[in-house]
């Protein structure tokens, strides 16, 4: 079995500390996980 990672899940961020330059997208997330709103989908 190979062990190959697409590269988008290889390289994506952990932490919301770790997206740069999308601070309004990372706020909605945290707003939401602080409600407890999670919607099913989000679109960006």
């Amino acid at each position: 079995m190979s062990n190959f990672v697409v590269s988008a899940r290889k390289y994506r961020p952990v932490r919301f500390e770790e997206v740069v330059g999308q601070q309004h997208v990372t706020q909605t997330l945290k707003n939401a996980l602080r409600n407890d709103q999670l919607a099913h989908a989000f679109l960006f």
